[in-house]
């Protein structure tokens, strides 16, 4: 919740003074009771919602889920929507998980030493995980489905992600 006094946001921790010239010290809102803040005419206001700017504006209107394709002054501009810049940043972390085992690929390539079985099993399964998580991202209908997905389900105490997860790094 947020403070205001004659229309101006009053920070907590932050000291203040009334339009009559009393002043108040930093830390008398959090001390102070409701009954003391209305007295002076300070009045409570919900703070702004914050919406997840991966689904939605600002302003919490949803983003366009799909790639939006128009012409302008004759050239085609392709504006990309949410689930496609999802799907690219599924790549970049599967990227950036293959990237640390990629000089294992570069000397067998050069010296045929065999890459360990436990680094080409995660790395099949990095890029087998990366392309769930792109069909999980394709198959969501609407926003609320995405945002169903990237969030999580708690049972008895224990928190499991909604969304295919990438595998454990077998040196760690």
């Amino acid at each position: 919740m947020a403070f205001k006094l004659d229309g101006k946001s009053l920070p907590l921790d932050v000291a203040f003074k009334t339009s009559n010239g009393t002043h108040y010290p930093a830390n008398w809102l959090r001390l102070s009771t409701a009954e003391q803040k209305t007295a002076i005419g300070i009045t409570e206001v919900a703070d702004d919602p914050v919406y997840d700017s991966r689904f939605y504006n600002s302003s919490g209107v949803a983003k366009a889920l799909d790639d939006k394709t128009e012409t302008i002054d004759g050239v085609e501009v392709t504006t990309l929507g949410v689930k496609s810049l999802l799907k690219t940043q599924e790549k970049r972390i599967a990227s950036s998980l293959l990237a640390k085992y990629d000089w294992y690929v570069i000397r067998k390539a050069e010296t045929s030493k065999a890459i360990p079985t436990a680094i080409k099993t995660y790395r099949t399964a990095v890029r087998t995980a990366c392309l769930t998580r792109e069909t999980e991202i394709d198959n969501c209908a609407d926003t609320a489905a995405l945002v169903t997905l990237y969030g999580s389900t708690e049972k008895d105490k224990v928190v499991t992600p909604n969304m295919t997860q990438y595998p454990a790094d077998p040196n760690e």
